[in-house]
């Protein structure tokens, strides 16, 4: 593909089909990925890579544990706390992917959530139905892959940085080769089911995670939240 076209293509993808991706695939999108720059030539990532009965484990573990948190939520807050630690749902990611958006950037978390849920159907009052929807990060929406993206603790904020050009033209490749991805931060928030299928050394912290197959023929894929315009964008000099 043209890389203008594969640039505009992409989207989050929260449909996937049951086409399984191939093996030789997914090494081939990875190792596009690895040509990425990054500070130094250090390469302050690694990626865990879940497929078939292990990408079937860890959609039912993380899906279990969100909808017992779901089921907590509704609880005072001492119960909250005490049934999440007996539980053993508390989240245990690295980073806390749930925060409070600063004031000038929440416009846009709401108007991207209203663009989501309008194009599925889905009222504002409708909580059931949009709680399902948050669900389904934690089945991957389907995806017969699922990739989880770590990075080295050492150095700070610039590992974060490398790894989001990593992950930038790791939906690139996948976007040129006629697959989709959705880059999650929610399943950043449980770090113990993956300790229990992946060696993880020890300096690498969970940042997110990413679904990955085929797109399905759904409504929700058709949507694309819009992008600042150049001059929201470029800082006006000082007269």
């Amino acid at each position: 593909m043209d890389f203008n076209d594969v640039l505009h293509q992409r989207r989050s993808i929260r449909a996937f089909s049951d086409r399984p991706v191939a093996p030789e695939t997914l090494d081939a999108l990875l190792a596009d990925a690895l040509a990425s720059p990054s500070w130094s030539n250090t390469q302050p990532y690694r990626v865990a890579v879940a497929t078939g009965e292990q990408v079937e484990r860890l959609r039912r573990v993380l899906s279990e544990r969100f909808a017992r948190v779901a089921t907590l939520q509704r609880a005072p807050a001492w119960k909250k706390l005490a049934a999440a630690v007996r539980g053993g749902v508390l989240p245990d990611g690295d980073f806390k992917p749930i925060l409070k958006y600063p004031a000038d950037l929440q416009p846009r978390r709401v108007a991207t959530g209203h663009g989501l849920y309008q194009t599925l159907g889905i009222a504002r009052s409708d909580h059931a139905a949009r709680d399902a929807q948050m669900a389904r990060n934690f089945s991957f929406f389907d995806a017969p892959v699922a990739m989880f993206i770590f990075a080295h603790k050492g150095l700070g904020a610039y590992s974060a940085l490398d790894a989001g050009i990593f992950l930038q033209s790791l939906m690139l490749s996948a976007t040129n080769r006629g697959l989709g991805t959705c880059a999650q931060g929610a399943l950043a928030l449980w770090r113990s089911p993956l300790e229990a299928e992946f060696e993880i050394p020890k300096d690498y912290q969970l940042l997110c995670g990413l679904s990955l197959g085929y797109p399905a023929d759904e409504v929700v894929n058709t949507y694309r939240p819009d992008r600042r315009t150049l001059d929201e964008l470029v800082l006006s000099n000082r007269t």
